[in-house]
């Protein structure tokens, strides 16, 4: 219901936002893009700026409506919403955020991964469609030319070349998520591969598609803590998107941990989104952009609990550097990022009914707003998405192993 309706209803008097002269004043248009079924809350929308966090949680709750198209609303949306710390930050800062960032213990860690992932395969594959692989794509030819899951075949395609993966050599997938990577290592570049997921259902699902490839004998998903990966040494290691669940306290330790996995002439591919540095934007004492802000304390709340480790990229290769790697090379992916979400975003809204008779409305608004604004984010570079490949710092390291015309 739109503020003038609800007026109508005690005053009688209104005219519509929608028929009145169109300015650039804030407030100014808001029916287009909101339905609200709070009086007080269309009132603060249309005498100006609301905090975008009362927006969302307004939103998740029914008290308001996202009407149209959710990417003209997002487009528009610093002439309604602001990006201030609200006293329910303050709240989830104290009960939630500071102690998993203190603490990034692996009991804490199981229990925040398992009531994520392990909430149903139905409700990720409702979005990541048929490949079920819950990192950014790469669309060689473009966003127009490329379906999702040849972006994503693509990507892990990508990601063996530029580790030169070999037939017979033995890689491991540091949270290799439903196991696609090290499936698709095993058939198409004949590797021995492991994957490691704390998510009892990604082990299921990855070990049963592996079966049914008939790679059994040279391909496993293992339900472990990264931690408890097996003490053997690998040719290959990839870490996709995984490491930002690690915890900033923990990085040193899983770096040394990627170091003594890793053979000396090896190579680690790490992929990972960090939101940017803020320069001289940044609001103290965080140092982030205010929507970057806004938008790392929303997605720890509703999307990725625990995952303080969203770096910018210099931050990430210092930890790097300083367990004994040495950086090849660095590409940002981030526009890819922003192309697979929206292809995710796509499926969502196919599969809107199935979500809603099974999750309920609550969780098909969280995942509207979080993928849409998601493109929005990666577009901007809010947050940016890099794939890195290092190897041993060591004098004897043969780098001229890079170079090739079939080399990434």
């Amino acid at each position: 219901m739109t503020l003038h309706a609800i007026r109508t209803q005690e005053e009688n008097h209104q005219t519509p936002e929608s028929e009145a002269p169109k300015s650039g004043r804030t407030g100014a248009g808001i029916d287009r893009f909101l339905r609200f079924h709070d009086y007080k809350l269309a009132e603060k929308f249309h005498k100006g700026k609301v905090p975008m966090t009362t927006l969302y949680e307004a939103y998740f709750d029914g008290q308001v409506d996202i009407t149209g198209d959710i990417y003209e609303f997002l487009d528009e949306r610093d002439r309604y919403v602001s990006y201030e710390l609200t006293a329910e930050h303050v709240k989830f800062l104290f009960k939630n955020f500071i102690p998993e960032v203190a603490i990034h213990s692996k009991d804490q860690d199981r229990r925040i991964v398992r009531e994520h992932y392990d909430r149903g395969n139905d409700f990720f594959g409702a979005f990541l469609g048929d490949r079920m692989v819950y990192t950014a794509g790469y669309y060689k030819d473009g966003q127009a030319n490329s379906t999702l899951e040849e972006a994503q075949d693509e990507k892990i395609n990508r990601c063996c070349r530029k580790l030169d993966l070999q037939p017979g050599e033995k890689l491991v997938d540091i949270g290799c998520g439903w196991g696609t990577f090290v499936r698709h290592a095993a058939v198409h570049f004949g590797a021995d591969t492991t994957g490691i997921t704390i998510s009892k259902n990604q082990t299921e699902f990855g070990n049963a598609r592996i079966e049914k490839a008939g790679v059994s004998d040279r391909a496993r998903v293992l339900c472990l803590d990264y931690r408890d990966t097996p003490k053997r040494v690998f040719d290959k290691i990839v870490s996709l998107e995984m490491v930002e669940h690690v915890g900033v306290k923990n990085l040193p330790g899983y770096f040394s941990q990627m170091f003594n996995l890793l053979k000396d002439d090896g190579r680690f591919l790490l992929q990972w989104t960090g939101l940017r540095r803020a320069g001289f934007d940044g609001v103290l004492p965080v140092g982030l952009r205010a929507e970057d802000m806004i938008w790392g304390l929303f997605m720890n709340k509703y999307v990725f609990p625990g995952a303080d480790a969203s770096l910018p990229l210099s931050d990430m290769l210092k930890y790097g550097e300083k367990a004994g790697f040495e950086i090849h090379s660095v590409e940002n992916v981030s526009i890819h990022y922003a192309w697979t979400i929206k292809a995710w975003h796509d499926n969502w809204l196919a599969n809107k009914q199935q979500v809603l008779e099974t999750y309920g409305e609550r969780w098909f608004r969280i995942w509207h707003l979080f993928l849409a604004w998601s493109v929005r984010i990666a577009e901007q570079g809010n947050a940016a998405c890099f794939q890195v490949v290092f190897n041993k710092n060591r004098n004897d390291f043969n780098r001229a192993s890079y170079v090739g015309s079939d080399k990434l």
